[in-house]
């Protein structure tokens, strides 16, 4: 099954053939900032019709236009009330990618599976733990018809990210994890975001429905996916994570990010407050969204702590920023994002004390890594060294989404999806869910 073949015809459809629904999110139009071979250029959408469409509507066509490496999607779109009961009718495609609001996504995953859809769905599958029974019957369902169900994890492209993971798979570098304390975690993870900011160039106009926690979900269940996401990745790369078992989550906590009226129109270009914001609405004026949020756990007995924080608008030629470190034996391996980094992501190996010829063994270490990562070399500071990283890896977040497209396509294509996958899905999403219904309970 060739899909470069020259034989192929217009009139002949692409082994995928992807359906949009109800596309609220931005992250829905990167994951079409790209063509892949197998995938049908015609991409049915079903959605209400508004902003929310429309904005979408135009990423594609700004990516159809650019002028290098244009795509050639054609967005074939139906706005009824009833959208989700036509798609499911009508089935125009074999892949629904889901990404918008995030009220209705478990329900949308589960019947998208139970009428022979495959699913790529945005992160976080499940914003309230009294649905997690509902991505667990999902991952079932999934399982029988003999579906792929995946989430968007664009976080494990990031070259530090991947290079911090291959650092702490070598005991010579890295010794062997540790596994901290609640005060001392032995994994820490922080990301710090930004309601205005700019995606392919402009500035984002973001749904008003993005700052309703009961429709997107609190930070500590949206953006902490991630972060749990790459503990679980990095610390038991290839293993299955076992929730009711391998899980204990210590401490929780949830604050708000104030948002003024003014604020909240540039960034929806609405005058008002909906009438669902208005219970977050304080004096009338200032907007309290919880986005923030803080987990202490364990997992599979190392201690780990992730965090999110939403503020405003980023400093003057800042953006985005992660914090990462992962504490060894041997050293610890630290990702920096502030103004000394230029808020680019910098890895850093910070050795444990005077280890004997830790020099030369990292310096043999990191040549046998650049077989595999052509041009890094180290830059020896005061507590350690730098990892220097050619640029041509530094892709940048929306190209990341193409990744975990290709990925979920070789998985469809292969049927080859890792064992550990699914049960760490899973249990990803209990902890995110387990740690809200602490938060809240306080």
């Amino acid at each position: 099954m060739s899909c470069n073949n020259q034989a192929v015809t217009e009139n002949e459809k692409k082994p995928v053939q992807i359906v949009t629904l109800d596309p609220g999110h931005f992250h829905a139009a990167l994951v079409q900032k790209s063509m892949y071979p197998d995938v049908d250029s015609v991409v049915h959408v079903y959605a209400p019709e508004g902003n929310d469409l429309q904005y979408h509507l135009d990423r594609i066509k700004t990516y159809n236009s650019r002028a290098d490496n244009a795509t050639q999607w054609k967005e074939n779109v139906y706005t009824g009330n009833d959208f989700f009961e036509k798609m499911i009718s009508e089935k125009k495609g074999n892949v629904v990618v889901l990404s918008g609001n995030n009220q209705k996504k478990s329900e949308y995953i589960l019947k998208s599976l139970q009428n022979g859809f495959n699913v790529l769905a945005d992160k976080p599958m499940v914003i309230e733990s009294n649905n997690f029974s509902v991505l667990e019957q999902a991952f079932e369902t999934a399982k029988e018809k003999n579906l792929l169900l995946y989430d968007i994890m664009t976080e494990r492209y990031e070259i530090t990210t991947m290079l911090q993971k291959e650092l702490s798979m070598l005991p010579e570098v890295f010794g062997t994890l540790e596994k901290g304390t609640l005060d001392n975690p032995a994994v820490t993870k922080e990301s710090v975001h930004h309601f205005y900011k700019y995606v392919s160039g402009s500035v984002l106009t973001r749904p008003a429905w993005f700052m309703d926690v009961s429709q997107q979900g609190e930070g500590i269940v949206d953006v902490t996916t991630h972060l749990v996401d790459l503990v679980q990745w990095e610390c038991f790369p290839d293993q299955i994570i076992n929730y009711p078992n391998d899980i204990q989550i210590a401490t929780a906590k949830r604050w708000t990010t104030d948002m003024t009226l003014s604020e909240f129109k540039a960034i929806t270009k609405l005058d008002s407050f909906p009438t669902y914001l208005k219970k977050d609405v304080v004096n009338d004026s200032i907007l309290k969204v919880y986005s923030n949020g803080e987990i202490n756990y364990t997992l599979k007995g190392v201690h780990a702590k992730v965090s999110v924080t939403w503020r405003y608008k980023a400093p003057e030629g800042a953006g985005d920023t992660h914090y990462s470190i992962m504490r060894g034996t041997k050293a610890n391996l630290v990702i920096r994002q502030g103004a000394e980094q230029q808020y680019k992501p910098t890895l850093y190996i910070e050795p444990i004390g005077n280890v004997s010829d830790y020099e030369n063994v990292l310096a043999s270490q990191i040549k046998n890594l650049e077989q595999r990562y052509p041009g890094i070399e180290l830059k020896k500071l005061d507590k350690g060294w730098e990892l220097t990283i050619p640029e041509k890896y530094k892709e940048g977040h929306e190209a990341h989404f193409a990744r975990v497209t290709e990925k979920f396509l070789e998985y469809l294509k292969n049927k080859n999806m890792p064992a550990w996958e699914v049960p760490n899905m899973l249990s990803k999403y209990y902890t995110t869910t387990k740690a809200l219904e602490m938060a809240k309970a306080k």
